[in-house]
């Protein structure tokens, strides 16, 4: 599959040259752990695919320049859920994991992104994440030598065991987070993080794991705790009712 541009990018990187935040979408995942067909993506939540909340809530964001989403070359429901409203989104091929999406992501930005513009890197299936938390991330990290993300605190107690759920050991959960996204770090480091990581041929879970490894030290924002990540069909049930929520709120 080539590299396919939705058909405003041209005029979309003309005009957002001088702009120091994108945000990359990583969606090539299959999502097993939903038992179902369609990749939990594009799952329907509330009347419409799930990554299609994500790019809205991200895409719409006043001071975000533009989106670029990583899809899996084998991919057959964007262009029937998603493409009609995702103008302005370049599309680009994904990787076997999360890293290699990224980075093709990245790769894909460089002839329009600076080394040291920022980019917000989001899940596929996070639909609920707040603007407010988003406006955290740009106010806060804007100034911050790496970066950083947002997370939640630990709260319960948290147990260790072996391969037969046994426990082993109570972990102190002093200092532990949940990592949420977005993940915002500048496109040079991350660019050159995740390439390090994958000609090592390692795997790394989120980007922030990746600037770690070279170094560096991102920064924890808490963020809301309705930022849930679609993993099971259940999830679906409570996301709708976060974004009823969120919705009776902003009209408050």
């Amino acid at each position: 599959m080539r590299q396919r541009v939705c058909r405003r990018d041209r005029q979309w990187g003309r005009a957002v040259r001088d702009a120091r935040f994108w945000a990359v979408i990583p969606a090539a995942g299959a999502g097993t752990r939903m038992g179902a067909e369609i990749p939990k993506q594009y799952r329907l939540l509330a009347g419409r695919p799930v990554i299609t909340h994500c790019l809205e809530r991200i895409g719409s964001h006043p001071r975000i320049a533009g989106v670029v989403v990583a899809l899996s070359p084998r991919d057959r429901w964007w262009e029937a859920r998603v493409q009609a409203d995702a103008d302005g989104v370049i599309r680009v091929d994904g990787g076997a994991e999360r890293c290699h999406s990224v980075l093709n992501a990245l790769l894909a930005l460089s002839g329009t992104a600076t080394g040291d513009d920022w980019v917000l890197v989001h899940d596929a299936a996070r639909p609920c994440v707040r603007r407010a938390d988003i406006d955290r991330l740009l106010e806060e990290l804007a100034d911050h030598p790496v970066g950083g993300l947002l997370g939640l605190p630990v709260r319960d107690t948290m147990k260790r065991t072996d391969s037969h759920g046994e426990i082993r050991e109570t972990v102190s959960r002093e200092g532990l987070w949940h990592a949420l996204t977005p993940q915002m770090f500048r496109v040079g480091p991350l660019t050159n993080a995740l390439r390090q990581v994958v000609e090592r041929g390692g795997l790394v879970t989120d980007e922030a794991q990746a600037m770690e490894l070279v170094g560096m030290a991102p920064r924890m924002l808490e963020g809301s705790a309705d930022n849930i990540k679609i993993t099971h069909p259940q999830d679906l049930i409570l996301a709708e009712l976060y974004l009823k929520q969120q919705a009776a709120e902003a009209c408050e």
